[in-house]
């Protein structure tokens, strides 16, 4: 289904006259020739609500102009933001040749959003730099893909209920939260409540049901409770805007999962704000004192984000009063402007910052944190850990402390003196040995509170240890922390492998890279940096390991040789063949073409000076001689005891995995009381390989147990102990 000619002229002049109403400046040429392209890019593609594909981009665009506007480039770019990965006709250079540098980096960081939850961990994480590294680039890669994702939450209905939940989860979990820390507090609501109504749709409803009952009660309690306010803000002549402020679904479910308490407790505190058409903060504070004039304030529920504000930039005084009726009201306070930003966040100061030092300063605030991340995952190692760095500092709630000399440091929730050290300087953190939090020395891992002021005590000899990493909060200090210990295992393994190297000379012994890691994996080590490390650390004893003793290993472990210790145990535990019938006393050998043991049916042919051999029945040598010397075969087979039972083997192999050998035991030993004689397991990276002697009375049990064990999860072989393949 395809747009008509008419259609798009409407839908054009519809995005082109928002953009004009709520930009800076509107580059409609530049929006025009993007419009333009994305029509006919997108002409033969189908969305699953099976409209035409390009109401999509379309509705990203205007989003872009309404939503979260920010210039002409965030518009077109919410246009052609799907061409490159769903059109191969349109590389990203013919994006970039037709519409410029600029427009080319940002589609070319949101297509790589497209695969950040894929492929492996190293690959994922590789993703997330590359994504973070676009965003220190241009921001408005990620405002535009805010907006992509807002509107495919609007539309979600349309897609089948796997792709619904993974999308919503992942709404939840990174879009929101992400959006929060770029100060656009509506979208994060929005796209809250969406996801909430996705992956929880019983509890969406009832919590919507419930507020919808109560909403004209609490209407007529706010204007009552806003009266007074209202007629000394009008004696002062403040201009102001005063409303009950809006609850969303999705914060009062999360609040009674937090608090374990019902819908209405957490329902009863009341909301308000209070916008003031002021540039002048102090009327902020001339109304917060008006308020507390009007009702009782309570002390422990004052929070100053004006004078304070958030690492997102948001600003507003919030209070606690106690209205009439005796019900908790919150006040919130904020001028005009730092509304916009809180609703909008780095949409408001792109408007605003144009010839506005302070303003750009603010805008650079929302991509350090994540500059800081990168540069805390500058090695192969750190860039393992950047997605928990970048999670932590998505998630984290906010403390404020002090240095001694008063300045101001913000710290995640639950953050110690040493994430406090590192935030300080890279070798303050590394040499701290001590702090002072309020005057009073404390534990390294104490939890810091906002207010607290903290001293360090730094001592040149102090180095982080791994149990810093228990405690610490930061990415900052986590990074730090890695750094040092991979930087000190490096110089331990370099010491173990010049040792070992110093010992292979001086013994005159040779090997090769694959001796040495098979050696070091036999030696129970995960890898070879283990295994020069605790030579470095003297706990292994290369004396021991490069003498005498290997050779009886080698030979221990010899497959030929464990076989035949098998099956002298085994052939002595069948008992004395029985030759055409009778208990025929006479000297017997067994072939080594076939290695026969009790169990296998088996017949016997009259050697020259052997006696009787012992053949498998279907042993491919025994047919030639049956064939040329028929008169020398005699029938054989392992005696019939009612009750007893002959020893086999059993070769297992398949994937290492926690509590395999008892697995193993127990469906052995439950099936018929089968007793085991030995078990071995040895493992190699992620497989393993064992054997098992067990006592069977016949063929049918064995066979019955082998079944067993070939359904054992990771089990991908069981066979008899042979050496005759």
């Amino acid at each position: 289904m395809n747009i008509t000619s008419a259609s798009s002229k409407i839908l054009l002049e519809e995005l082109l006259t928002n953009c004009k109403k709520n930009l800076p400046a509107t580059d409609e040429k530049l929006i025009e020739k993007a419009f333009d392209f994305a029509l006919i890019a997108h002409q033969n593609d189908t969305r699953a609500s099976n409209e035409p594909y390009f109401t999509h981009p379309f509705s990203v665009a205007n989003i872009l102009a309404t939503e979260i506007p920010f210039d002409s480039v965030s518009v077109a770019c919410g246009l052609l933001h799907d061409i490159v990965e769903d059109n191969s006709e349109y590389p990203l250079e013919t994006i970039q040749k037709n519409f410029g540098v600029d427009i080319g980096l940002i589609v070319d960081g949101l297509t790589k959003i497209k695969y950040l939850f894929k492929g492996t961990e190293i690959n994922q994480s590789e993703n997330y730099r590359k994504l973070l590294m676009s965003v220190t680039k241009d921001i408005r890669v990620i405002i535009v893909k805010f907006a992509d994702r807002l509107h495919n939450m609007r539309t979600i209905e349309f897609l089948n209920p796997d792709k619904r939940k993974r999308i919503a989860k992942e709404t939840l979990e990174i879009y929101a939260p992400l959006a929060n820390r770029f100060g656009l507090g509506k979208l994060k609501w929005e796209l809250e409540d969406l996801a909430f109504k996705e992956l929880n749709k019983q509890a969406y409803e009832d919590i919507k049901k419930k507020i919808n009952i109560k909403r004209g009660e609490r209407e007529k309690y706010i204007d009552r409770f806003s009266a007074p306010i209202v007629k000394a803000l009008n004696e002062y002549g403040f201009k102001f805007e005063i409303s009950g402020r809006a609850k969303h679904l999705y914060s009062v479910y999360r609040k009674m999962i937090k608090r374990n308490k019902p819908f209405e407790e957490i329902y009863d505190l009341f909301a308000i704000r209070i916008i003031l058409d002021s540039t002048d903060r102090n009327t902020c504070y001339t109304t917060w004192g008006i308020v507390n004039g009007i009702y009782i304030p309570l002390p422990d529920r004052l929070k100053d984000y004006i004078a304070i504000p958030k690492a997102n930039n948001y600003q507003s005084i919030h209070t606690t009063v106690v209205g009439p009726e005796g019900k908790l009201v919150e006040v919130q306070v904020r001028t005009r402007q730092m509304h916009e930003i809180a609703e909008q966040g780095v949409a408001a100061h792109w408007k605003y910052k144009e010839g506005k030092t302070h303003v750009a300063q603010s805008m650079n605030q929302y991509v350090n944190w994540i500059r800081d991340i990168i540069e805390n995952s500058a090695d192969d190692d750190m860039r393992k850990n950047i997605i928990d760095n970048f999670k932590l500092n998505l998630y984290s709630d906010e403390i404020y402390v002090f240095t001694p000399k008063g300045d101001l440091k913000r710290l995640p929730l639950n953050s110690t003196p040493v994430d406090f050290a590192f935030d300080i300087h890279s070798k303050v953190g590394h040499h701290c040995i001590g702090a002072k939090v309020n005057q009073k020395i404390v534990p390294l891992d104490t939890i810091l509170n906002s207010g607290d002021q903290i001293e360090i005590i730094t001592s040149k000899n102090q180095h982080p240890n791994k149990n810093w990493l228990k405690f610490v909060r930061t990415s900052k200090a986590k990074s730090e922390v890695r750094r040092w210990i991979n930087k000190e295992e490096d110089i331990l393994v370099n010491n173990g492998k010049e040792i070992w190297e110093k010992k292979l000379k001086k013994m005159k012994l040779v090997f090769t890279s694959q001796e040495v890691n098979k050696l070091s994996l036999n030696l129970k080590y995960d890898n070879l940096r283990q295994f020069y490390s605790s030579i470095a650390k003297g706990k292994l004893n290369l004396d021991e390991v490069l003498t005498a003793p290997t050779e009886k290993e080698k030979k221990a472990k010899d497959p030929v040789t464990e076989f035949e210790n098998f099956a002298k145990i085994a052939r002595t535990s069948g008992g004395d063949l029985v030759v055409n019938g009778e208990d025929f006393k006479m000297m017997f050998n067994y072939s080594k073409c076939c290695n026969p043991i009790p169990g296998d049916h088996v017949v016997g042919y009259i050697s020259t000076g052997e006696g009787i051999k012992i053949h498998r029945k279907n042993c491919k040598t025994l047919l030639h001689i049956s064939e040329r010397e028929p008169e020398k075969i005699v029938m054989v087979e392992w005696p019939k005891i009612e009750g007893s039972s002959f020893i086999v083997g059993l070769i297992l192999k398949g994937e290492d995995s926690p509590g395999l050998l008892n697995e193993i035991s127990h469906s052995i030993v439950s099936f018929q009381n089968t007793n085991i004689k030995s078990i071995s397991i040895d493992t190699r990276d992620s497989t393993f390989e064992g054997s098992v002697t067990l006592y069977v009375h016949d063929l049918e049990h064995l066979f019955r147990v082998m079944e067993r064990l070939k359904k054992i999860k990771g089990i991908y072989s069981v066979q008899r102990m042979d050496m005759s393949v």
